[in-house]
């Protein structure tokens, strides 16, 4: 089996989901965020503060379309979507994933919105970035798993159980 790519809005458990579903599959796990940070010398919060989002959107988009990975779980960075190089790349090196969640369980879950990087334009509320990147995560799902009131572990099962069928 190839790669497994997972994309969906911060706080649905794609590094968590991530690290375990490798366990389970015996693959290496890619946190993309943290390939970015070790890339740059900088921390997600750090590039967007001092370079704008476009150009994390820009860097971001660069890694990622160059990633070369094998037999690997790899969990992305939220904004990954916006390059359409990178998400070339992750479909032609793997089955793409979207961890789809309710927004209301997912800003439950999110509360340092700009510690994490998450990428914010001026003005815009994270209910605007939900419903704004929505459409794009599903436009490039090869599966959908909607997480709603599922565990962690009842979400892994699932997602293995999609992915088998696949």
């Amino acid at each position: 089996m190839e790669n497994i790519v997972l994309i969906g809005m911060p706080g649905v458990g794609k590094s968590t989901i991530g690290v375990i579903l490798a366990k389970v599959l015996g693959y290496n796990f890619i946190d993309t965020d943290i390939l970015i940070q070790e890339k740059t010398g900088k921390l997600l919060s750090q590039i967007i503060c001092e370079s704008g989002i476009d150009k994390f959107i820009q860097i971001e988009n660069e890694i990622n379309s160059h990633l070369i990975a094998d037999k690997s779980v790899i969990a992305t960075g939220g904004s990954v979507i916006y390059g359409n190089e990178a998400m070339k790349n992750l479909k032609n090196i793997g089955k793409v994933v979207y961890l789809k969640q309710d927004f209301n369980r997912i800003n439950e879950r999110v509360s340092n919105i700009n510690g994490r990087g998450v990428v914010l334009k001026e003005n815009q509320t994270f209910k605007d970035l939900y419903e704004e990147r929505t459409p794009l995560y599903e436009k490039y799902a090869d599966i959908i798993v909607d997480e709603g009131e599922l565990s962690i572990e009842e979400t892994l099962q699932l997602l293995i159980n999609k992915i088998e069928k696949k």
